[in-house]
């Protein structure tokens, strides 16, 4: 089929392209750097240099690749993840609400038929169980500045399900690991943990569903082809609490065993969500992925991912 990905040269893009191309599908890839370009050019695919927020050049762009499924990978996340921040999400906020409108848009004029967009696995509401599936509820009242994300990405999934002229797919991925994400071994969580500055908080009972970004991709190109419409938690087999996954992390990454804080010095020093988090974050279930796609995550689980992740 002919796939027009846009978010190519981001964290799962870079792996997804080849996916596809190996999976036999014709592969447009968008970027709004000539430098990265030539870089999906080199990978074997087209390359269109697009901004998602060009309305006329992105309809044109898509049209030209005659694209029957759209990938929405597009983010515009820091580097660094800071959650004092006001403006921390505010990119990204732009992207899934007026870019998410501008793609789905181009998709309808070229004749796509399918829509796949990216979302994440950790936006259930924290009361219940530890680990939810997609029928679950999703977070109400989300402390600042995650609140404000969530609701546009509530906003965002609806109007992709939603659609009545495109098959609308979901897919809530977990916390990205491996390499060109922020647990890679270059990556800013690394560089914390070195620094002994990604402590357990209080009891740290909060739930983390993780996803090797290879994995995330192999996901998506299976959702090129197979699944209805609706959401899809793209997530490794063990979620787990903090207190069991980052002093594994941090051994992976050569570093120290993690300190241990109280919630108040948590909240006093890195803010209200990451307190609210480190407590009460909700893991997600892959059984649907794994059942209706017809994938299987390469690594399970991140006590062997983060290890091979960081030796490579």
């Amino acid at each position: 089929m002919r796939v027009f990905l846009a978010g190519a040269s981001g964290a799962i893009g870079r792996p997804l392209v080849p996916r596809l191309l190996a999976a036999g599908h014709e592969v447009t890839g968008m970027t709004r750097s000539e430098e990265r370009a030539e870089q999906i050019r080199e990978a074997g695919a087209r390359a269109a240099v697009v901004d998602c927020f060009d309305r006329e050049a992105l309809r044109a762009a898509v049209s030209e690749a005659g694209a029957e499924v759209v990938l929405h990978e597009l983010t515009a996340l820091p580097e660094r993840i800071n959650f004092r921040d006001k403006q921390l999400y505010s990119a990204t906020n732009r992207v899934r609400g007026e870019g998410t409108r501008n793609l789905m848009e181009a998709a309808r004029a070229a004749g796509a038929r399918r829509f796949i967009c990216q979302s994440i696995a950790f936006l259930y509401e924290p009361t219940g169980g530890f680990v939810k599936t997609e029928e679950d509820a999703t977070m109400k009242d989300a402390p600042a500045p995650f609140g404000e994300a969530i609701r546009i990405l509530k906003q965002m999934e609806r109007s992709v399900t939603s659609a009545e002229d495109l098959e609308g797919l979901v897919l809530r991925y977990g916390f990205f690991y491996g390499p060109g994400t922020h647990y890679a071994g270059d990556g800013a969580y690394a560089t914390e943990v070195r620094r002994r500055r990604l402590p357990i908080v209080g009891e740290g009972t909060g739930v983390t569903s993780f996803i090797h970004v290879d994995d995330a991709a192999d996901a998506t190109v299976a959702a090129v082809s197979r699944g209805a419409p609706g959401v899809y938690n793209i997530t490794d087999d063990e979620p787990a609490p903090m207190r069991d996954w980052v002093p594994v992390y941090a051994a992976a990454a050569g570093a120290k065993p993690p300190r241990r804080v109280p919630v108040w010095l948590a909240r006093l020093v890195a803010g209200r969500p990451v307190a609210a988090f480190a407590l009460e974050l909700r893991g997600a279930s892959n059984e649907k992925a794994k059942r209706e796609l017809g994938w299987q995550p390469a690594h399970p689980s991140w006590r062997t991912g983060f290890a091979d992740t960081l030796r490579a």
